[in-house]
Parts: structure tokens; sequence; C-alpha cells
């Protein structure tokens, strides 16, 4: 007996079965992929993500709905899986950085040359120089800036900016900061591999509520692994400085910092080298100098790569004790003071001079 029917009549009554999950209707939802009658047989074509779990039911409920109504036809229904789609990796958005105009890179080849208090004591006297100052503790497995500046406990909090949570920094000495310290326990060490390494850095540099700054100081890991490069190339750094002590062995290490950053692929200007501990001064014996880890080796490499040596750092009780009380030494006005505010000098001074 022919029944007369079209493919419209069965996709308005395959409308009313829903997808459990979604709570949608076949019909609209792209499950419903085709309908043909061919005499006395009707066939559905269904489309289906491939990890759906209820293709099986939706097909018994198909078929089951479709002879109801027309209980004499042959109803087949069949499914077809698609994979799912690519999922885009979600971007870190840079919004973060969009108000920030130079960002400079303090590196060493190795740890225990005094990175850390040149990064503290070069923010201090660049937002004393009028300048508006920010700096990201980048030194994941030895993040020492928050007790510097005396805010060990602090919890930066996160705000709305344009649709997106932004890290709203610290703010110390007119200096904004965010480190991974705020985020860690003191006690605990940082055990993390590379991508989890480099995905929190990306978090404090472009994620940080920065606001308009002028100078933003990031204090990078020692060495120069593939957190070094991969940061490295993701910011756009006007300048890098160089941190060493006279010592030979990190005399070395300082080298390949050097060329890392002058490397084609990565191509940072080198601002300057800062010899650190350059002699030891006694605070009762000011004019002595006792050069305990040799005489002027960070001048003669600066003089051999044909790079600035932007100041000589002595090794004196009240710079220590500054980085200890979380009081840096360049908040104060004192000769060791003064030699931060050269070196922050020579580096705006280079930096305002590259981008004329």
């Amino acid at each position: 007996m022919y029944i007369h029917m079209n493919s419209d009549e069965i996709i308005e009554i395959l409308s009313t079965i829903k997808h459990p999950e979604t709570d949608t209707d076949i019909a609209t939802s792209g499950i419903l992929h085709e309908v043909r009658i061919d005499a006395d047989k009707i066939n559905v074509s269904l489309i289906f993500k491939s990890n759906d779990a209820f293709v099986a039911s939706i097909k018994e409920a198909v078929a089951k709905e479709i002879s109801l109504h027309y209980p004499s036809m042959e109803i087949k229904v069949s499914a077809i899986r698609k994979e799912n789609p690519p999922v885009k990796k979600k971007e870190i958005p840079e919004i973060g950085l969009a108000k920030v105009k130079h960002i400079i890179a303090v590196a060493s080849g190795k740890g225990g040359v005094g990175k850390s208090t040149v990064s503290t004591n070069l923010a201090v006297a660049l937002a004393r120089a009028g300048y508006k100052t920010g700096l990201v503790d980048a030194d994941l497995y030895g993040p020492s800036i928050p007790k510097m500046f005396g805010i060990e406990g602090a919890q930066p909090a996160m705000v709305n900016c344009d649709g997106y949570e932004l890290i709203e920094p610290v703010e110390r000495f007119d200096v904004r900061i965010l480190s991974i310290g705020f985020f860690v326990s003191a006690d605990d060490p940082v055990i993390w591999r590379g991508p989890m390494a480099v995905g929190a850095l990306r978090q404090l540099t472009k994620q940080g509520n920065w606001g308009e700054i002028d100078y933003l100081i990031v204090d990078l890991p020692p060495g120069t692994g593939d957190i070094h490069i991969t940061l490295v190339q993701e910011l756009q750094f006007s300048a890098a400085v160089i941190v060493t002590t006279p010592q030979e062995v990190a005399l070395a290490d300082a080298i390949k910092g050097v060329n890392m950053f002058l490397n084609p692929k990565i191509n940072v200007p080198i601002a300057g080298l800062v010899e650190n501990m350059a002699w030891f001064t006694p605070a009762e014996l000011p004019d002595n100098k006792y050069y305990i880890f040799g005489k002027d080796g960070g001048r003669q490499m600066a003089e051999q790569l044909n790079i600035q040596l932007l100041g000589q750092i002595p090794l004196i009780q009240s710079i220590r004790e500054g980085g200890d009380s979380g009081s840096p030494i360049a908040v104060g006005e004192s000769s060791a003071a003064n030699i931060f505010d050269s070196i922050a000098q020579k580096v705006i001074d280079f930096v305002e001079k590259k981008n004329t």
C-alpha cells in the first residue's frame, strides 16, 4: 500500500527527539544529517561527535518514533561519527603589557652573583629617577625579590580588565612587583618541567596588570636554558643587563649569557655589564679595597666584548643588610645608592639612544 509522505514530515517528527546531554532536538542541532525515502523504505542518516555516548539510544529513539507514524515502512537508521575539531590553544592575552614601553632583562650565566640584588636596586633607582617601574621576579627556582622588598606574605589580587582576569602587582617603593614567590610556599621547592615553568612566566609577564610602565625589569633565572630562550623570544626586550663577579668561573658563564642575547635568532642588545662584588670594603675602612674575587675581571670582559661597563658594585655589608631587611640600598642616600643611580642612568641612556 502506498503511503504519501515527504522528508519534511519525518524531520518534523524527529524534532521531538532531544539529545539527553544538551537537551536540544536532533533536527536543529545538526545531528539529523539526511532523510531519504525510497518506495517503502525510510533512510535516516545521523552525525555524532566521536566521543558522543548517546549514539545507540538516539538511533533507537529515531527508529521507534518513525515506526509509530509509519508502521508498515522499513526503517534504516545509520550513524556517522566525526572527529572533534581540534581545540585551539587559548593564548594568554598580552593586554597587561600593552602600556609597557621598555622591558629590560637582567641575566647572569650562573647563580650567586647578585643578579636579584642588581634587579631590585636597579628598579628602585629607576623609580627614584621618576620613571614608572615594574619588576618581574622570573627566577622560578629561587624567588628572592619578595624578601628584598619586605613583601614576603603578599597575595596579589585578580582584577578584571576588558574582560580578562589580570594579576594586580604589589607596589613597594614605587615599584610594581610580581613574583612567583607570591604563589608558592617559601619552604617548598619549585619542581617544574620546562613547559610549566614557561607557562608560569608567561602569566607573570603577560597577565600582570602593569598599566603604564616606562621600564619593566625582568629578573631571569641564572643560566641560558630553554626557559630563557622562550621568554626572550616571546617578550620584546629593549635591552639586557648582564651581571657577573670578577671571578673567572663567573666570567666564563657571563660570556654565555652575552652570546645568547646576541644570537641572531634572539638579537637583544646588551645595555652593558655589571661587575658585582668587585671588591670588599669594610665599613670601618671605607677607603680600602680588597679584591677577594679578582680585580677588574668584569671591566676587562666588557672591553673584550665591546660592551659597556655599567658599574662596579663593591661587596659591602649595607647592601646585604638592605636586601635581607626588605629595604634595598638604593632607597636611601649613600655611596652604594649612587652606584645604582649611575647604572640606572646608563641603562636609560642606552635605551633612549637605541630608539632614536
